[in-house]
């Protein structure tokens, strides 16, 4: 049978026993290599440690160092330990520091570790007010304390291996049996096990037959979270399922998704426009354009409000179908809805027009960027410039590239470079000169890769000799 920790001891009790049960006891398998170096105070026995410094006959345990920190800290943390102000005091630093890097997974109980700074720094009023408004204004977030029962399901999950602990859903029954979760309880281990990305990692199956593992992909917290939605105990409701659906569509996983949302449709769950959206945004992004369809419709059927996202969803479904049109009629009816579409939707719809050369397309999404209240950028008129020389047009893609200039935006090396490869196109080495002219008295330096095509077209025309005599001439 499963052990889990029984209710923790008085501080009192902790102090007189010198050796507590082994169950609170951090053996080697609950350390992490990246963590904090061991530790323990003298008033708690849940932090004991196994390792100690022998004097004379016995052991006495290392003492916490105020002047060390995370071996390994995140980026997150690491940025807000720099961002700690040089006035502190140096015991405000070092508890400031450690209850950034503080995880309860780790570290245990964060009142131990503020009874042990109280003990070793005799800290005043002043310095707790330090600490406080320091906290505070890097908003530092404090980890989530977990209680006794969540704290020892999540280190039991953390350390899981299937092949030395089995299937983890025994783990979770017997957690149910002895711990009696309620529905909070559920919800703050998924929450931590989320924060933290714990995975729940799979040693390599192939010393062990297939059949004997329940699970062969690397999964996160989506594991525990199937267990909870069937467990009573949890009283899933809809949006339960709508975070799972939704954590599968990002892991792309559209099998496991469906199948999420047909057992929430057998529990008689009613879907909403929050479920099915998230349905059109994962068929969408996985290609699936009918699927995709067959839910925006479904969506519109059931007479629920559309929103931005479903809308975008679908229009960039169709633009990875190859079918802008329809994209476009999406943006015509969202318009007439007074729902606008996002920067991104209309610059992937405009760069579909401008890879196949349809003018027409790219005029009219980049005229409706204007009207929506953005203001185009280098990039986006760079693709109506890519759209007219696709198609042949270089005088358009002329004004097009003289309106940036009068605008103020400076044509950035590509943008120059697809008017070199138009021009060559036709032939037209006098107005690619006048451009490159018009470009030198606007003090836009020619870049690497408009210079390659220029080069190649002088190669090409066999006078790269007599260009390198004028270029001498003209520099001395």
């Amino acid at each position: 049978m499963l052990r889990f920790p029984p209710p923790a001891p008085s501080l009192a009790t902790a102090s007189k026993n010198p050796n507590p049960p082994l169950v609170w006891t951090l053996s080697r398998h609950f350390r992490f290599r990246h963590c904090l170096k061991p530790f323990s105070f003298r008033t708690a026995a849940v932090a004991t440690v196994e390792e100690g410094v022998r004097d004379g006959g016995g052991e006495t345990p290392k003492r916490l160092r105020w002047d060390e920190i995370c071996r390994d800290p995140t980026e997150a943390q690491a940025e807000l330990i720099v961002r700690l102000s040089p006035k502190l005091s140096r015991r405000c630093l070092a508890l400031a520091r450690r209850v950034v890097c503080f995880s309860p997974l780790r570290d245990g109980d964060l009142r131990l570790l503020l009874l042990e700074w109280v003990r070793v720094m005799k800290p005043r009023r002043a310095d707790w007010l330090a600490v406080l408004k320091e906290l505070k204004r890097l908003e530092v977030p404090l980890l989530l304390e977990l209680s006794r029962r969540c704290l020892a399901l999540a280190r039991r999950v953390v350390c899981f291996s299937p092949l030395r602990d089995g299937d983890l859903r025994l783990l979770l029954l017997e957690w149910v049996r002895v711990m009696k979760p309620r529905r909070a309880d559920w919800l703050a281990v998924l929450k931590e096990l989320k924060r933290l990305e714990v995975p729940l990692l799979l040693e390599a199956y192939k010393y062990s037959p297939p059949s004997n593992l329940t699970f062969l992909n690397a999964m996160h917290w989506c594991q525990v979270f199937e267990f909870a939605l069937l467990e009573e105990t949890f009283e899933a409701n809809i949006r339960d399922y709508t975070k799972i659906i939704d954590a599968y569509a990002k892991q792309n996983r559209p099998e496991d998704a469906e199948t999420a949302f047909l057992a929430m449709k057998n529990r008689g769950f009613t879907c909403d426009q929050v479920t099915l959206t998230v349905l059109v945004h994962m068929y969408s992004k996985a290609g699936h354009l009918n699927r995709a369809k067959e839910t925006f419709e479904e969506i519109k059927l059931l007479g629920l409000p559309m929103d931005r996202r479903a809308y975008d969803s679908m229009i960039m479904a169709y633009i990875r179908a190859g079918m802008p049109e329809r994209g476009e009629s999406l943006i015509r009816e969202m318009d007439a809805q007074q729902i606008y579409a996002g920067k991104e939707v209309y610059k992937a719809l405009l760069r579909a027009y401008s890879t196949t050369g349809d003018t027409g397309g790219a005029q009219r999404v980049f005229n409706a960027i204007q009207l929506a209240g953005t203001f185009p950028d280098a990039r986006l008129c760079a693709l109506l410039v890519n759209a007219y020389c696709e198609a042949g047009q270089c005088d358009k893609a002329r004004i097009v590239l003289d309106n940036m200039r009068k605008a103020g935006l400076e044509p950035s090396d590509k943008c120059v470079a697809l008017m070199l490869r138009a021009y060559e196109k036709v032939e037209s080495l006098e107005k690619a000169m006048s451009l490159l002219m018009d470009m030198e008295k606007c003090g836009v330096v020619i870049g690497k890769e408009a210079s390659e095509v220029l080069a190649k077209w002088f190669h090409r025309l066999g006078v790269v000799n007599e260009i390198e005599h004028v270029l001498r001439d003209y520099a001395s």
